[in-house]
């Protein structure tokens, strides 16, 4: 089975949310071709030849960017089922299955979206009114696999860092946990994972950071909502990263409220290659 993953906007980084269920797809025996619509054209042919379609829409600026491109994936194939995922998906699934969106996912969302794969690939197709089996939210523990990159445009064509003095280092982009302890009212997090949060083994995001150094990566930025979320995940993961990569830089996210609980660690991010947070 053809499957065709889009993203429209991830504040100019390469998207975790493509690269991870691009390979728990392709484990699912699935065909995936990913597109970043930030950096690259709509493949009409890939769309026409599609058994299904995913746009991924961690914020609101995606979200509004795919709303056009629903009725032209339409046009292009009336047959391909429409899947929306990701943080804002499962918030506005009422207007965008008023679009013709036909599962949305939320949350932990791979394995949702292998389970929707595996049951597309068995039966031909799924109809339109059927009721998805697939929870809208998940907040399962996913044991995550390595992100799959290669389908993915280079990370040149990225946002770079700029160090000043006209120099700019290639950036690469992973996510270590999801999902948050806290819930700030102003969160788009918080109707999703209501104060919790799932992390991402530290295996998984060391691979996934060694494949992204092999490709050019030079600096890396954890995606976390709150890298201090789960300070025992966070601190082993940075500590083997400069043990492995001791030229390489990196930035986090991370709530004053935790800088200030936790600041006898703040030396450990400068040690280990912590540009800024």
């Amino acid at each position: 089975m053809r499957v065709v993953l889009i993203s429209t906007y991830e504040l100019g980084r390469q998207p975790f949310g493509l690269a991870s269920p691009s390979a728990w797809l392709s484990q699912a025996g699935a065909e995936v071709t990913c597109m970043d619509l930030a950096v690259e054209r709509l493949d009409e042919g890939a769309i026409r030849a599609a058994g299904l379609v995913a746009f991924y829409l961690p914020m609101h600026t995606a979200t509004r960017l795919v709303v056009p491109l629903i009725e032209r994936i339409r046009r292009l194939n009336q047959g391909a089922h429409i899947v929306c995922y990701g943080l804002y998906a499962p918030m506005n699934e009422k207007y965008l299955r008023g679009l013709g969106v036909d599962t949305i996912l939320g949350g932990e969302y791979e394995a949702g979206l292998s389970s929707l794969v595996t049951r597309l690939m068995a039966n031909g197709s799924i109809p339109r009114a059927a009721a998805q089996p697939e929870p809208t939210i998940s907040l399962a523990r996913q044991q995550f696999i390595t992100p799959q990159r290669a389908g993915l445009p280079p990370l040149s064509q990225y946002a770079q860092l700029d160090m000043g003095q006209n120099q700019r280092r290639i950036v690469g982009y992973t996510e270590a946990s999801r999902g948050c302890k806290h819930v700030c009212r102003h969160c788009p997090i918080v109707p999703v994972y209501e104060g919790m949060f799932r992390v991402v083994q530290k295996d998984v995001v060391l691979e996934d950071i060694r494949q992204q150094v092999r490709a050019g990566a030079e600096h890396i930025t954890f995606g976390d909502p709150d890298f201090f979320n789960g300070i025992g995940h966070a601190l082993p993961i940075v500590r083997s990263l400069h043990a492995e990569f001791p030229q390489l830089t990196y930035d986090v996210t991370i709530k004053i409220e935790h800088l200030l609980q936790h600041a006898e660690h703040l030396p450990t991010l400068r040690d280990t290659g912590c540009l800024f947070v």
